[in-house]
């Protein structure tokens, strides 16, 4: 595995444009790594608080950076290790992609999941079944592990 870049807190807030964000709400040193949490509008995470970490592999941008949720989150592409399954995190990453894209799409992935390519099946089936059910639960998450 490769070493980590140090990226600093300024670095990455200029990697970022936040008005692209109307869901980022900070993003911050915490512990000596940095964090980003979020809180998705209407939906089922809406007042949650979800912290990533960014991994920025010494060969970046021509490899992707490691993204993964360190708040439990209730998602058919998020498992419970806080992977996330996003193409543009693996095979379709390109060293054009910039950070503000990357965090935009997760937070389209948290607003549209995508069921036919799921880290957590049976949380897939659950969406594509019993969308009722998927938000209550989805909710009861954010409530027990965001708030």
């Amino acid at each position: 595995m490769s070493r980590a870049r140090n990226v600093t807190l300024r670095h990455l807030s200029t990697m970022v444009d936040t008005r692209n964000f109307r869901t980022l709400v900070e993003i911050r040193q915490h512990n000596a790594r940095l964090d980003l949490w979020e809180m998705i509008p209407d939906s089922p995470y809406q007042g949650g608080v979800f912290f990533l970490t960014i991994h920025f592999p010494t060969d970046y941008p021509f490899k992707p950076p490691k993204v993964a949720f360190t708040t439990r989150i209730y998602h058919p592409n998020i498992n419970s290790n806080g992977s996330i399954c996003l193409d543009i995190l693996r095979s379709q990453w390109s060293p054009a992609l910039t950070i503000s894209k990357v965090l935009l799409s997760i937070c389209s992935l948290l607003c549209d999941p995508n069921p036919d390519d799921p880290l957590v099946p049976e949380i897939a089936r659950i969406y594509k079944t019993d969308r009722e059910k998927y938000n209550e639960l989805a909710r009861e998450w954010t409530r027990k592990y965001a708030m």
